[in-house]
């Protein structure tokens, strides 16, 4: 079975003892970008205040699970075959690895 791995930034609520406490307990790994890099994390905060802006910032969703089918169908749906990224050469990610399987 693979590890899971949390990432984050140095923020006091993902360094606090209690947050700590509660990965351990739960088998997660910690990781964390290295003190002011912020390209160390640079991808995935692009991507969600992608998520954010275009999709979950203004809902309130009537359940958990709501929500997880929502953010699932954004990425799924759209962020990965409909969205086009400028550092992709404005491809959506699943055109750019289609074009980097050809090439």
């Amino acid at each position: 079975m693979d590890a899971l791995l949390h990432h984050s930034d140095q923020g006091s609520q993902y360094t606090s003892e209690k947050f700590q406490r509660l990965m351990t307990d739960n088998g997660v790994t910690c990781s964390m970008s290295r003190s002011g890099n912020v390209w160390d994390n640079a991808a995935m905060e692009s991507f969600f205040s992608s998520l954010k802006t275009e999709r979950i910032g203004r809902k309130t969703y009537r359940s958990r699970n709501h929500a997880k089918a929502d953010v699932f169908d954004y990425i799924e749906r759209f962020y990965n075959p409909t969205r086009r990224h400028s550092t992709l050469g404005y491809l959506s990610p699943m055109d750019f690895e289609r074009q980097a399987q050809v090439a």
